[in-house]
């Protein structure tokens, strides 16, 4: 994909004008909430910073900078699409190139957990804290909680997400947090994605801080999503995950998920990003036609 000219020069920009980029956060017009009932869409692109480059069959589908934020900024400008999440690089180089001007942005706060590293339920706050969200004029923070039963690491992990809840509600920020119930196999972590499993993750991380009032659930659009759902009253935005093989069963999933009352929307990033047919905007466009749509 053709990535705008400006990209060419946000290296030098770096290097030479520095102050650019936080003046560009400071003067960059905020998104807004859409109106109760009506449903969130939002682009994400945090995946690079935890060496999770693949999208698909392409294990270095993200690995191209321009590339990625010419994917990003083509799907930014989809009608219907309220927002962004990422890691600061990304944030900074799209506000930038304007790409997020009247968007809700929320900053990726835990890349630690590198993918297929023996250390990846240690999941670390490396990239934003809340006074950085704070500081660069964002929305909230994410942050990532794989539970690992057996890993010694899982309980610094919660300790940090628990820390992070609380430092973002006492600036009126939201917490979003994505916990996955996990399991160490050949040395690789994975997801357990069955409705129990997500229902578990789902008590932990609703529990977590000294106060819920601005937590968001981000969750995993799983068999049984109603059942799933009915485990907690905060807001819920489903993930998309990997791009999917079906991308007809992935949109009839997503739709049956937006029925509940308590899902807010829709964080989808590679399945729109890279998918199969390479057409970003009709895959947005087709995620986002679900938004107002009820399942019959």
């Amino acid at each position: 994909m053709t990535a705008p000219p400006q990209v060419a020069q946000l290296a030098r920009l770096r290097a030479h004008e520095p102050e650019r980029i936080t003046a560009a956060l400071a003067t960059r017009t905020p998104g807004a909430m859409p109106a109760p009932g009506e449903h969130l869409m939002i682009i994400a692109a945090d995946h690079p910073a935890r060496a999770s480059l693949a999208a698909g069959s392409d294990r270095l589908a993200m690995a191209d900078r321009a590339d990625l934020l010419a994917r990003c900024g083509e799907a930014l400008t989809r009608p219907g699409v309220h927002g962004f999440l990422g890691t600061a690089d990304l944030i900074e180089d799209l506000t930038v190139l304007g790409a997020l001007e009247g968007k809700l942005v929320f900053g990726s706060m835990n890349r630690a957990g590198l993918a297929g590293s023996v250390f990846e339920a240690d999941d670390r706050f490396t990239g934003y804290d809340a006074e950085g969200v704070a500081l660069a004029g964002l929305d909230g923070g994410k942050m990532l909680l794989r539970l690992d039963p057996e890993d010694p690491a899982t309980p610094r992990t919660l300790a940090a997400s628990a820390e992070a809840v609380n430092a973002l509600a006492a600036r009126d920020l939201t917490a979003m947090v994505e916990p996955f119930w996990s399991t160490s196999a050949g040395g690789r972590l994975r997801n357990n994605l069955s409705p129990d499993a997500v229902i578990h993750s789902i008590a932990v991380a609703s529990g977590l801080g000294r106060t819920s009032a601005r937590t968001w659930l981000k969750l995993p659009a799983v068999e049984d999503i109603e059942r799933v759902l009915a485990a907690t009253t905060l807001p819920c935005l489903l993930l998309g995950g990997e791009v999917p093989q079906d991308p007809d069963a992935a949109l009839t999933l997503w739709q049956r998920a937006l029925a509940c009352e308590n899902a807010l929307g829709l964080v989808i990033g590679r399945a729109m990003l890279y998918p199969p047919d390479g057409d970003v905007a009709a895959a947005v466009d087709a995620a986002v036609s679900l938004l107002s749509r009820r399942p019959a």
